[in-house]
């Protein structure tokens, strides 16, 4: 199990004993924290894992890319919710998600 700790703008990462090993190399985590604060809209989060990866060597390029590709996952799952609220009202919309299929009711970003 996994838990991150926020408390004023301080972050700790708590993994069980059996995910102590390191699946992942931590610009990638990092990378994949960033796009996760950035479709979340914590700007806290973002702010601190900035840093963190700007320390670390990330570039910018990097920096904006995964916040690119959380937008395009963030916009699908609105793609997704729209379309179940058309759905639900009885409209026969059809809704374009990002990867540039239509939406039924789910998400394929």
């Amino acid at each position: 199990m996994v838990s991150v700790i926020h408390n004023k703008g301080e972050f700790q990462m708590k993994t069980s004993e059996t995910m102590r090993e390191k699946v992942l190399e931590e610009k990638a985590e990092t990378l994949i924290a960033i796009g996760a604060a950035a479709a979340a809209n914590c700007i806290p989060c973002f702010e601190h894992l900035y840093e963190k990866a700007v320390t670390s060597g990330i570039t910018a390029a990097e920096i904006k890319r995964a916040s690119e590709i959380a937008g395009l996952v963030k916009g699908g799952a609105h793609t997704a919710i729209s379309s179940t609220i058309d759905e639900l009202i009885g409209s026969d919309e059809v809704n374009e998600l990002a990867c540039g299929k239509t939406s039924a009711g789910s998400c394929c970003c």
